[in-house]
């Protein structure tokens, strides 16, 4: 019984431990440079609709249940997405856009596990008629999520996502 007792609040130290050491937060982004000045690509970034073009996850499941409401390219519109395993299910909801700067939006996953993050869009010039975007995302990593992130990099589960989705938007616009 003494035994059994001990093995248990081992096993609560070592969960309290982990939780106390455990990333409380992560922001993960990547930029790049593309060939066409401010204004034109800030323009084609507001839409929800438009990620639909570059967006790596599409590419997974062309097959995806989308649905957008609101007006596209305005604070409240969201755009809705049911897919497979690797895309899941979620929405994603603008919340703020200053023009030529910056985009921001709420992503909600609701499968594979429900979940909540910041996702943002940045433009900065970049020499003249050449724009730097940054695509990120943040959030916090609530408990009992925290843990798994010392086993998980979210930097390495999503980084090449975006690396792949900009290079996607970058052909797009440099070709139009």
């Amino acid at each position: 019984m003494y035994i059994l007792l001990y093995i248990l609040s081992g096993i609560v130290a070592i969960v309290l431990i982990l939780a106390i050491i455990a990333p409380k937060t992560y922001d993960v982004s990547r930029s790049i440079i593309i060939s066409k000045p401010v204004p034109e690509v800030f323009e084609y970034l507001k839409y929800l609709g438009k990620q639909r073009e570059w967006s790596p996850w599409e590419k997974r499941d062309p097959n995806m249940e989308y649905k957008l409401t609101g007006i596209d390219g305005e604070v409240g519109a969201v755009s809705y997405w049911n897919g497979n395993k690797e895309v899941g299910e979620g929405e994603q909801e603008l919340t703020g856009i200053t023009q030529n700067k910056e985009i921001i939006s709420q992503l909600r996953f609701f499968k594979p596990w429900k979940s909540q993050s910041d996702a943002y869009l940045r433009v900065t010039e970049e020499g003249k008629g050449s724009t730097k975007v940054t695509w990120g995302f943040s959030g916090k990593n609530k408990f009992p999520m925290s843990i798994m992130m010392l086993f998980m990099n979210m930097d390495k589960m999503v980084g090449k996502d975006f690396e792949d989705g900009l290079g996607s938007l970058k052909e797009i616009l440099e070709n139009q």
